[in-house]
């Protein structure tokens, strides 16, 4: 049995070894690829002004879109944009799979097309595209080291929240204390998606092990990041409630969060 589990452990070694070798080639030859990836479902009314706004403050970007067979049509939008332009790709998938799944999509992407960078924002405007270039200029601060993930941050001085209640200000406040305090994690806001990506560093991580498919998710992928040694950074933003549309929200997709957070908790406490 010790041989065979050593096996395993080799084999896993060996795979994420391939990963990151596979990364670092593609990011020598392509050193300034930037992708900025957007999870939709039904975001008809804000996928076409966001797109324009992203190449607008990233022109040098590729903008990836990931649908979940939206019955408005935001996935028959993008397909017929890219006819037009290049640098706009969607990733179409068959259902409303969760929204961890769709950045994991995205990360592989763009792990497997050598892209340096990963911006990841949601598609409703919560997330201003004018912060982009902050995300990106943090991520190799002038005199420090190199970031791994550089965050958005409501909750770092100068950051925000625009059209919230009382309720959900309180909820969201909660979750990043609770996270912080189970996770062992530093940043301030642990639970917004706006974030920007070192791609070499997400080659390391192990995809499948990620247990998360809704809210937690972001969560866990700092947690997860964190046991490789990643650095965290955080620039101000202030988010915006959504203007057009429907909010994805779902009460028992909160709780399963929590539950999936504490049970990270446990396995942090016990170094696991």
């Amino acid at each position: 049995m010790r041989r065979v589990d050593a096996a395993a452990k080799l084999s896993v070694s060996t795979a994420t070894l391939i990963r990151i070798f596979s990364a670092r080639r593609c990011i020598m030859s392509q050193t300034n690829k930037i992708l900025v990836t957007a999870a939709t479902f039904n975001e008809m009314e804000n996928l076409p002004r966001l797109v324009e706004e992203i190449f607008h403050y990233v022109p040098e970007a590729d903008v990836l879109v990931i649908d979940d067979n939206s019955p408005d049509g935001t996935g028959r939008w993008c397909d017929r944009q890219r006819a037009e332009n290049p640098k706009l790709h969607c990733l179409h998938r068959p259902g409303k799979l969760g929204l961890g799944t769709a950045t994991i999509a995205g990360m592989k992407y763009a792990v497997e097309n050598g892209y340096r960078y990963l911006l990841n924002m949601d598609a409703d405007f919560s997330h201003k595209p004018e912060y982009l270039p902050a995300l990106l200029a943090g991520m190799d601060p002038p005199g420090g080291p190199p970031i791994d993930v550089m965050i958005g941050s409501r909750y770092t001085p100068g950051g925000g929240v625009e059209g919230w209640p009382l309720h959900r200000r309180l909820m969201s406040r909660g979750v990043n204390l609770y996270a912080r305090w189970l996770l062992g994690l530093r940043p301030k806001d642990c639970s917004g998606a706006f974030r920007c990506y070192r791609t070499e560093t997400l080659a390391r991580l192990d995809f499948d092990s990620i247990r998360s498919r809704g809210y937690s998710f972001q969560e866990e992928i700092l947690w997860r990041l964190k046991r490789l040694g990643a650095r965290f950074g955080e620039t101000p933003i202030v988010f915006v409630d959504r203007q057009l549309g429907v909010s994805k929200i779902d009460s028992g997709e909160a709780l399963a969060a929590l539950r999936i957070i504490f049970s990270l908790g446990v396995q942090n406490l016990l170094r696991r």
